[in-house]
């Protein structure tokens, strides 16, 4: 995630005059500093408040015991801030990370305005922390000031999207505050808090301490915030938190509405909100429980909505959620009942992405695993003939998924036939020769599962003549797979072989093997 951290308005707006009025016991340096500032503010566009003259000016007031001047500095600091963002060194930082202790709010607001600018920069981002900046911030977190408290939680979730300073926010005791504030009234804090709560999910050691801080049930009841952006960043971290078996299992006990909430956010007018539900109700359906309750939550509808959609990442985020409910199955029928059958076959041409081809094909291949009745309406639906076009020039991955669905609907004796005659050995026999260990033992599978009897009994020979039709060719044929099968040091692959072997023996087709 970048940086979310949405500004404070109120604590930017510097205008030279800001710097006049002052009480007359002034002392000399700062009188001049005061001075020096105006000039430098009058010709802005071209000073550099980063180094010399000017900087020297600004860390003059900003240490000063006049709390007026302190203003006058964080502000400054705050407006140079909001238009020059480059990297800095420590003597930029220690007068704004010291104007962060003030007790004035105007000086805490306006100076974490300035430290949420600057960290934007990724060099600043370790910077501020290797400082002491995470204490200070945490502190006006903790403020009863609202503008306060959203500059520092803006500032710290720029802060987190570094992976080096995550784990010492985790370390540092913001996440209580940050869990906190995630809740309040004012949209801008609980925008920045859940967007700096997102940061903090993307290792599993701080997913913990997000957890251990009481972060789950304030993520999951603002799925119903009415803001998008809190939607996006509560359902991307309960995504990235369902990651861990151990969070799914807390999930389960103690969020009941949750798979309902990330249905319903399937249909969000927001596409990325519709994306990250999608997303989050796959990672839990990793769960058996999860898959269960996302059929029975209906979010089979939604999820066919987003699969049938023009724009990449609905559809991947769609398909790879079919995929794992697919896997339980009770839910093969209810997912071929709904429609799923027609896009999930229109996917394995989606060239454009190998990852939606390999989520669709191995839906297709959860779907025919314990069904007799399901195997056959995925080969009626074109399953079959669309994998014979594909496969030949399908990459590895996807040629993996595709030679595995069809060894299961070679389990079918009913099957069996109609695959021979469409010719499914024309393709199974070049793709046993495959690079790929993978794609070599599913062809060579599914060889054997159409050459084996059927447990009705004894089919004829005619049933066995597709494969005297492939037995030379094409490249090498039948013969060819099975000696080099046979030569394999493989165990597997020599197993299959001799049992492909056996079943063309008994078949009653007249086969020789010397």
């Amino acid at each position: 995630m970048g940086n979310v951290a949405s500004a404070c308005g109120s604590c930017c707006g510097l205008r030279s005059q800001k710097v006049q009025g002052y009480e007359p016991l002034l002392l000399e340096n700062e009188r001049e500093a005061v001075a020096d500032l105006l000039q430098y503010l009058e010709n802005r566009t071209t000073t550099n408040f980063f180094t010399g003259s000017p900087l020297a000016a600004l860390t003059i007031l900003s240490f000063s015991d006049n709390v007026d001047l302190q203003r006058s500095a964080a502000l400054a600091f705050a407006e140079i801030t909001e238009k020059d963002v480059r990297p800095v060194g420590r003597d930029t930082l220690d007068p704004i990370l010291f104007l962060l202790g003030s007790h004035d709010t105007e000086v805490q607001r306006a100076a974490s305005a300035a430290l949420g600018n600057l960290a934007v920069n990724v060099e600043n981002k370790l910077l501020i922390v290797k400082l002491g900046g995470l204490e200070p911030l945490i502190r006006q977190m903790l403020s009863s000031n609202v503008e306060v408290q959203c500059n520092a939680v803006g500032c710290v979730t720029n802060l987190a999207t570094h992976d080096e300073n995550k784990t010492k926010i985790a370390k540092s005791g913001a996440l209580v505050p940050l869990t906190r504030l995630a809740r309040s009234k004012d949209m801008r804090v609980q925008r920045n808090a859940t967007g700096a709560l997102l940061n903090m999910t993307h290792s599993d050691e701080n997913r913990q301490q997000l957890v251990n801080a009481g972060a789950i049930p304030v993520l999951v009841g603002l799925l119903s915030s009415p803001d998008t952006d809190v939607q996006y960043y509560c359902t991307t971290a309960l995504s990235n938190i369902a990651v861990d078996a151990n969070n799914r299992k807390k999930l389960a006990q103690t969020e009941p509405k949750l798979v309902q909430s990330l249905v319903a956010l399937m249909d969000s007018p927001s596409l990325k909100v519709q994306c990250q539900a999608a997303l989050a109700l796959r990672n839990l359906a990793s769960d058996e429980k999860y898959q269960l309750e996302i059929v029975k939550a209906d979010g089979l509808p939604p999820l066919l909505r987003l699969l049938n959609s023009s724009f990449l990442p609905l559809i991947l985020s769609a398909a790879a959620c079919v995929r794992n409910v697919s896997i339980h199955p009770a839910n093969e029928s209810p997912i071929i009942e709904a429609g799923f059958l027609l896009p999930l076959i229109d996917l394995l041409s989606y060239e454009e992405n190998e990852e939606v081809q390999c989520h669709a094909i191995s839906t297709l291949r959860n779907l025919a695993a314990s069904s007799e009745n399901n195997k056959g309406k995925i080969v009626e639906a074109g399953a079959v003939d669309k994998i014979k076009k594909l496969v030949l020039d399908a990459p590895l991955l996807v040629q993996s998924e595709m030679t595995a669905c069809i060894a299961v609907l070679a389990l079918s004796d009913e099957l069996k036939p109609q695959l021979l005659e469409m010719g499914i050995c024309e393709v199974l026999i070049p793709l046993t020769n495959s690079s790929s260990v993978e794609v070599q033992g599913n062809s060579a599978a599914a060889l054997g599962n159409l050459s084996s009897k059927p447990e009705s009994g004894r089919s004829t020979a005619d049933d066995y003549s597709a494969f005297n039709d492939v037995w030379d060719k094409p490249e090498g044929g039948l013969h060819a797979y099975l000696y080099r099968f046979l030569s394999s040091t493989d165990a597997t692959f020599q197993h299959i072989a001799v049992w492909t072997i056996v079943q063309l023996l008994e078949s009653g087709g007249g086969w020789t093997f010397a």
